[in-house]
């Protein structure tokens, strides 16, 4: 196995200590990290605080450290500071990085404060990384050509804490930086979608095929979310990168044939973006009938780049009385069958089709909770249908999970079943 390049990352910030901002920064660095063939050891979150700091920056013993946070232009905002003290240098004015600034503000129509031009001051040593998206320079710091006693990785990267800034400086700047100076070994990935099977039962299911995976040296990482399991191929590339895609495009193969109910796309795909491409490929069209999920399905699906060409509207039939003026639910049905029930949800779909004039219609009802559940109905009970050129099917699912749980397992759900209706059409 190649010589493994190492990484630390140091998330600053009293706000993620207390739970007031998500650290969704060091995950994201992380998976950046891992597709260059870098594994991240450690991830340290700390306080605006000097000493901590300073104990962070020291302990890492890892080939780099990526550090985001703290060079706003606030008294709370200390790392350049900091990172002056940590390697031995002070700060200088950068005239150019100043320009820019001063340019930043006159292009939104306002008048730049002091501290707004203190910006543009940098540690002397550091190699400034341009910042495209604000006013916080970025800093690439080789202990090799530094004062730094302390320091035992070879490179420190600092990085603004605002995540459009520092992913911008990272996709054009720090990662191509990173795989030039430490060539770290090349991983060939390949990310595998499944839903409709929690993570320990589809792991049962496909053990057999995970177990001859070392064989091909690949590695298998299960990434699971709310109604999705993730399956990720690794391998290192070594000498012959086309015989490491080789190796496992020839695992995936034989997983669609385990598992090909499960499967419903790969990579960044999201499934509303499938469905979409599915419908525009039949010139079919689609409309929506949500009652617990209040919306949300229509959301996910213009959400989607050119939804326009298939996606007609919808109805929130969030009350009963929606439910009868607007999709000709008969009120008997509903006294007799209750708004979560099979009756219910068919009809639905069948009068929002007809109602909308389109291919193909979902509907959604049921319990998202946390109150509102019966001993017969408990909270997560949801009835899903979909109506199409071939007539109408419908499914009770039972979820688990708080009330954002069911609604997102709710909605993933009856995409999904609406994709193996497209899919089975031809």
């Amino acid at each position: 196995m190649p010589h493994e390049t190492t990484a630390t990352i140091i998330s600053i910030g009293d706000e993620l200590l207390i739970g007031q901002t998500i650290n969704t920064n060091a995950g994201w660095i992380g998976m950046q990290l891992g597709l260059v063939g870098v594994r991240t050891k450690r991830v340290v979150t700390i306080g605006d605080e000097r000493q901590e700091i300073l104990d962070a920056l020291a302990e890492a013993e890892t080939d780099m450290v990526l550090i985001t946070g703290g060079l706003g232009p606030t008294k709370d905002d200390i790392t350049k500071h900091t990172l002056c003290e940590f390697f031995g240098t002070n700060l200088e004015k950068h005239p150019e990085i100043e320009a820019s600034i001063l340019a930043f503000f006159t292009s939104v129509g306002r008048e730049p404060l002091e501290v707004n031009r203190a910006q543009a001051d940098l540690p002397a040593s550091c190699i400034v990384i341009p910042n495209t998206r604000g006013t916080a320079s970025g800093m690439w710091f080789e202990t090799a050509k530094q004062q730094a006693p302390t320091a035992k990785a070879k490179v420190y990267v600092s990085m603004p804490g605002v995540p459009a800034e520092m992913k911008r400086m990272m996709l054009d700047t720090v990662l191509p930086e990173i795989q030039r100076s430490f060539k770290p070994p090349h991983i060939v990935h390949r990310t595998i979608l499944t839903t409709g099977m929690g993570e320990s039962h589809l792991a049962q299911r496909i053990e057999n095929w995970e177990d001859s995976l070392a064989m091909e040296r690949i590695k298998l990482a299960y990434l699971p979310s709310p109604g999705i399991v993730k399956l990720r191929l690794s391998a290192y590339a070594e000498a012959d990168p086309d015989a490491a895609i080789q190796r496992i495009n020839g695992k995936v193969e034989k997983l669609h044939l385990l598992i090909s109910d499960l499967i419903f796309g790969e990579g960044e795909q999201r499934m509303q973006q499938v469905v979409g491409d599915l419908l525009k490929a039949h010139g079919q069209t689609l409309s929506l009938a949500e009652s617990c999920t209040g919306g949300y399905v229509s959301h996910l699906i213009t959400s989607e780049p050119g939804s326009s060409a298939y996606y007609t509207g919808g109805v929130v039939s969030y009350a009963n009385a929606v439910k009868m003026e607007e999709l000709g639910i008969p009120s008997d049905m509903l006294e007799l069958n209750g708004a979560v029930s099979k009756p219910v949800a068919e009809q639905m779909a069948t009068g929002v089709r007809t109602a909308l004039r389109t291919d193909w219609s979902v509907a959604i009802t049921g319990i998202a909770g946390p109150d509102g559940g019966t001993p017969e109905k408990p909270v997560g009970t949801v009835w899903i249908a979909v109506a199409g050129p071939d007539g109408v099917e419908s499914r009770c699912e039972h979820f688990i999970g708080t009330r954002g749980a069911v609604i997102q397992r709710s909605a993933l759900s009856s995409l999904d079943m609406l994709r193996k209706r497209l899919l089975a059409q031809g």
